[in-house]
């Protein structure tokens, strides 16, 4: 287990705004040895933060881990369960009553139930469910690894939202993309946040998650432009051969408008045009490089989506100070 960046006391009553919490459990996990973990992670983390379930790891093969942060009365965490068991078992979800948690499947299969069955989903990889939770709801996962990002969030004004009902969607959504590229925002950054940046973070992922709810983002919100800046960049990133990339799909893909885009990004070093340029230029780079067959310039100039070849050496050369031909001929290293 990882100590956190501040620490709580032992009885599991929060006195410091933010902190990291670990855990990993291989079954058989019981009796003494979980209640010395329990302890322990009663000091890091504080009581209301789950350990993986017991039942989950009663055999020697299966595995649970937990890792994440919390950031006042926010939770950001990444659960994974491994078993061989062959079908899922039914394990309670005695923690974070009364709060928002909002799954997001990254590998396998999540089950979810209420008492006697009620709203009983699966929840597969690319899939999201948000649940006001309390302690009738259950999971369930199958023979597999399975892996989820879990965010916990005070109910407030968002209860009301989701009607006593989960709310269920595509990861892709770009509500969702705003609210987890936010997240690991915070998760990348959370020991260089002040204090007032630690409540702005929180108040940033609150103002996120009701946009899921309600499939619609304040793209105007200032505290929002560093998430639409991630979100955009992880869209560019998966898109830099596709001649259609440009501010218009981004904004299309985020829901929001293009002038709300250029707006965010100007907090940035960059514009958006200048980011996707020079992304395509490192992607040229590095084909030029390859330790493998290497492609012509030309070749290279039309999969990066260059209006032609001289526009590209011209732009390959302002940004590395060579031709593509020079730079490629002074990386010409020995062959196998």
């Amino acid at each position: 287990m990882n100590d956190m960046t501040d620490t709580e006391p032992a009885h599991g009553i929060s006195r410091a705004p933010r902190g990291r919490f670990s855990a990993g459990l291989v079954g058989p996990c019981a009796g003494e040895r979980r209640a010395a973990l329990r302890r322990q992670w009663d000091i890091q983390a504080g009581r209301s933060v789950p350990l993986p379930a017991a039942g989950l790891t009663s055999s020697g093969d299966s595995r649970a881990s937990i890792r994440g942060l919390r950031i006042h009365d926010v939770l950001i965490t990444k659960i994974c369960y491994a078993s061989t068991t062959p079908d899922g078992k039914w394990i309670d979800s005695r923690y974070f009553t009364d709060m928002l948690v909002v799954d997001v499947v990254e590998n396998g299969s999540w089950g979810f139930a209420r008492s006697r069955d009620r709203d009983q989903v699966v929840v597969s990889t690319g899939q999201f469910i948000v649940r006001h939770n309390n302690p009738s709801w259950r999971f369930a996962v199958k023979a597999h690894t399975n892996t989820t990002r879990k965010l916990v969030l005070p109910v407030a004004h968002l209860g009301p939202l989701i009607h006593r009902r989960p709310v269920l969607g595509s990861a892709d959504s770009a509500e969702m993309r705003l609210l987890l590229a936010h997240a690991r925002m915070v998760d990348d950054r959370l020991d260089e946040l002040s204090p007032a940046g630690v409540r702005a973070a929180r108040n940033a992922l609150l103002e996120l998650a009701l946009g899921v709810l309600t499939q619609k983002v304040d793209g105007t919100e200032p505290q929002l432009a560093p998430a639409l800046v991630l979100a955009a960049k992880d869209l560019i990133r998966g898109h830099l051969s596709d001649p259609e990339l440009s501010p218009r799909m981004l904004a299309r893909e985020l829901n929001i408008s293009v002038r709300t885009l250029h707006r965010a990004f100007a907090s940035t070093d960059e514009s958006v045009t200048a980011h996707i340029r020079h992304q395509r230029l490192e992607q040229a780079r590095l084909a030029l490089t390859g330790p493998t067959a290497r492609p012509g310039v030309s070749e290279v100039a039309r999969f990066w989506q260059f209006a032609d070849t001289s526009h590209f050496v011209r732009a390959f050369k302002k940004q590395y100070g060579q031709t593509p031909a020079q730079y490629a001929r002074s990386h010409d290293g020995p062959r196998e």
